[in-house]
């Protein structure tokens, strides 16, 4: 999962950044609002968490024009404990969420989570397909009950995967929402991790859709 941070004070989004990695996204930053507004609507995210007092162009801004040119990520504004009224104009807007400063990063997280789920179309916490669980909570997965030993590259195909199960997901659209705008992109490398994935997994949970990408589904229709 992939997510952009726009956030002026430098130290803040440092936080933020270094608390999204370490749970396991991949994470673009900006500084200012056209920086921000243009790797918005440039490049695909998951979601993004964008604070309202911005230079150059204020969050508002960015996020009425990412929406006017139908840009749908979830969006989580960050606002001011005293200003109300950026909550409602960020609304408005077209936030999905918002948060107030100062706050802890803990619940940064989870509304991420929890925004992200609800984009896929999924309520729970807990991600089931067949015997495979993910726990987007924990970033933990099992199968059959046993613990799944998984690198980080592929743990984030794993949970792209799931929260778009059975979604036929092109190389290119893994390649976009795995790497971060900086990376040296190989759509081959997507064989490696899908390969090493399924020896893990020991089921037959993802499909080659020939010429189209990969499915994650229960095997056999189940």
């Amino acid at each position: 999962m992939r997510i952009l941070v726009v956030e002026d004070d430098k130290d803040l989004n440092r936080q933020i950044t270094e608390a999204l990695a370490d749970a396991g996204y991949v994470v673009d930053r900006a500084h200012d609002g056209e920086e921000g507004h243009f790797l918005g609507d440039t490049e695909p995210y998951d979601a993004v968490v964008l604070d309202i007092g911005l230079p150059q162009m204020d969050g508002i801004s960015v996020l009425e024009r990412w929406r006017r040119d139908g840009r749908a990520m979830p969006v989580l504004i960050l606002t001011a404990r005293d200003r109300w009224s950026d909550k409602v104009a960020g609304i408005d807007a077209g936030a999905d969420d918002y948060v107030t400063k100062p706050f802890h990063i803990e619940e940064i997280l989870a509304r991420l989570r929890a925004l992200i789920r609800r984009a896929a179309g999924h309520a729970s916490p807990e991600l089931v397909c067949g015997p495979l669980r993910l726990d987007t909570k924990t970033s933990k997965a099992d199968v059959d009950g046993v613990p799944l030993k998984l690198t980080s590259h592929e743990y984030r195909l794993l949970a792209y995967l799931m929260h778009h199960r059975d979604s036929v997901v092109s190389r290119t659209e893994l390649v976009e929402h795995l790497y971060d705008q900086d990376f040296d992109r190989d759509s081959n490398t997507i064989e490696v991790f899908v390969g090493r994935l399924r020896r893990k997994l020991g089921h037959d949970l993802i499909e080659t859709v020939r010429g189209m990408g990969y499915r994650l589904r229960e095997p056999h229709g189940g």
